[in-house]
């Protein structure tokens, strides 16, 4: 008895598709979820990050990810010395607006102040 050859590329293809469609409704889960944050004005992040005044932990808990833990940089540029070459109200104002691929707000209020003053100082 001979297999029939069209069988394996007809199961890809299903398996394709089906793929498709649950990445599709992750997706728009997940544009659901980013449109109630911004409708929230970003609340849910300043009372994550509300826990510590301490300037360093806040930036290990939002910003090391990209630019390191010992700001030697990664996802994002290196942070160190970057008091010679940014103003303490520059490093705020990226912190506020982004930069690049740097998203825009990720920390802000008092926080922001205290670690625009941290690196400032690094």
């Amino acid at each position: 008895m001979k297999r029939n050859p069209v069988i394996p590329y007809v199961m890809i293809a299903v398996i394709g598709i089906t793929m498709m469609i649950i990445v599709s409704f992750v997706a728009l889960n997940q544009a659901e979820k980013a449109e109630e944050a911004k409708e929230n004005g970003g609340e849910q992040q300043q009372e994550e990050g509300a826990s510590s005044g301490d300037p360093e932990e806040i930036f290990q808990q939002n910003c090391a990810s990209c630019h390191g833990s010992d700001l030697s940089g990664g996802a994002g540029p290196p942070l160190k010395g970057v008091g010679s070459k940014l103003s303490e109200e520059d490093i705020a104002n990226v912190i506020q607006n982004g930069q690049g691929t740097m998203p825009p707000g990720l920390i802000s209020g008092e926080e922001k102040d205290s670690v625009s003053k941290w690196l400032s100082e690094q």
